[in-house]
């Protein structure tokens, strides 16, 4: 999976979701470390202490990426370098986190991806009471994702799309980026964006009927630039 990623990014894959009707699910977080991930979500919730993760690390597959919710808060970091060490030694690509990290020099120098809404040095200083979907579900922003979704993270921030329609989201994925190099290769050698799309037809066709939208326009002429 990573591998087939590795040729995209997480905006081709958003991207993909729009043209094949799919939800889009994304939200704004920062490398800690290692740049990229992909893999099945393995959700947590956390709720004041890292047992959670060590519990789900007993169930996780080569390959699958944690997905911590915290909440958002940014009042504790719930991630810290022996999670990230437990996680690399039991298989797990990398760790997602609504939520803040700590320990940010010891995490880089573990290589593990990890992503998150930033760091702060104070620990959890509470314990609240699991819930019995702790292991089974996680909500990150607006998302609530589970074992039957894929998360794929870079520098722009974080996608989660339905494992089973990966393959399907992958293809059209690499359709765009195929199409928007293309289209960034004419623009380097001297033939406008705006000629490639026919730009003047475009404002032409809208003059006489304002319905027409730019994506529309786009999806005839076989563009890409939005979706």
């Amino acid at each position: 999976m990573l591998e087939r990623f590795a040729g995209l990014t997480t905006a081709h894959v958003a991207d993909a979701c729009v043209r094949a009707g799919v939800q889009v699910r994304t939200v704004s977080l920062t490398a800690v470390a290692g740049g990229r991930v992909a893999g099945r979500v393995l959700p947590a919730q956390h709720v004041g202490s890292v047992d959670v993760f060590l519990e789900a690390f007993e169930s996780a597959a080569e390959g699958d990426v944690l997905v911590v919710d915290n909440g958002g808060r940014r009042d504790e970091a719930c991630v810290g370098d022996l999670a990230a060490l437990e996680a690399a030694a039991a298989g797990v690509a990398g760790i997602v986190i609504w939520g803040l990290h700590r320990d940010t020099a010891d995490i880089a120098a573990i290589g593990l991806p990890v992503f998150s809404l930033g760091a702060l040095p104070t620990g959890p200083l509470r314990l609240d009471p699991q819930p019995a979907d702790a292991l089974s579900r996680a909500t990150i922003g607006e998302w609530t994702v589970t074992r039957d979704d894929v998360v794929l993270a870079d520098e722009d921030g974080v996608v989660f799309v339905p494992a089973d329609r990966l393959e399907e989201l992958f293809g059209l994925a690499e359709t765009i980026r195929d199409t928007e190099h293309r289209q960034a290769d004419e623009i380097r050698a001297g033939r406008s964006l705006r000629e490639q799309v026919s730009f003047t037809q475009y404002l032409e066709r809208r003059a006489a009927d304002p319905s027409l939208t730019f994506r529309q326009h786009l999806r005839a002429v076989r563009g890409a630039i939005e979706e």
